[in-house]
């Protein structure tokens, strides 16, 4: 498309833009379904998703050709050729035991800071003005969830989340990448969704992996505490929200 006349109001630029990118409803619902797979595949192995990958390959070849769908498939092959106990020993080890790929994604943009438990709340907030109930099961930045909602919510609002944390995504695909997971797959399937990284978020995902988040000396609460959150079973250590006294580690 080319550029519009200058004279023209910026609000009428946008306009015609957004109108230029609108998606059929065909689209917009095979998109909700990457997405929802995505979050479905993100999530611990269990018993339940074991015995239903079959079913998701079959979801997934059933997917319009796409690199993200090409990704995908990747994926549900090794995943469903796997037996369950590998799977889920897979699993911990990439996203509970390594803080470069951990799936909580506002961990890479705030470390173990104030602003951290801020966000966290904020994103809760925004679920609940969407009129989705997370339940408490996990804490709202967690990846999966953060899939669902984008699923749920559709290509604007929905997917506001994943574009704010592109860095920390990226992130999570270098750490997979190099630790040479099929988990990667999933990823570069997400990331084939989202707008192409500028040279800013490049040089910030290089700091990321030099230096770590932010961190800082002085604590919080820990956000499992929090009477919003319930009682953080699934909180990963070093979670924190407003107001109270320390803790802090650095990103391994």
């Amino acid at each position: 498309m080319s550029p519009l006349p200058a004279t023209i109001p910026a609000i009428i630029r946008t306009r015609v833009r957004a109108a230029t990118r609108r998606r059929t409803p065909e689209e917009a619902e095979g998109r909700a379904l990457l997405l929802r797979l995505c979050s479905l595949l993100l999530q611990y192995p269990d018993a339940e998703l074991t015995d239903g990958g079959p079913l998701l390959a079959e979801a997934v070849a059933a997917l319009p050709k796409s690199p993200a769908a090409a990704e995908l498939a990747a994926f549900t092959g090794w995943f469903t050729a796997e037996e369950p106990d590998a799977l889920a020993r897979h699993y911990v080890e990439m996203f509970d035991l390594r803080r470069k790929s951990s799936l909580y994604l506002t961990y890479y943009l705030h470390g173990d800071t104030r602003r951290r438990g801020m966000a966290l709340l904020t994103l809760n907030q925004t679920y609940r003005a969407a009129g989705w109930d997370t339940d408490g099961g996990e804490l709202p930045d967690h990846l999966p969830t953060v899939l669902e909602f984008a699923a749920l919510a559709g290509p604007g609002g929905g997917e506001a989340p994943l574009r704010r944390h592109r860095r920390g995504l990226v992130l999570i695909h270098h750490a997979l990448t190099d630790a040479g997971s099929p988990y990667r797959h999933l990823l570069a399937a997400l990331l084939t969704l989202l707008p192409p990284p500028t040279e800013a978020d490049r040089a910030a995902v290089a700091r990321l992996v030099a230096e770590g988040p932010p961190n800082e000396d002085v604590g919080l609460d820990p956000y499992g505490t929090h009477p919003t959150y319930g009682n953080g079973e699934f909180a990963p250590p070093d979670t924190f929200v407003p107001p109270t006294p320390p803790s802090g580690e650095a990103l391994r």
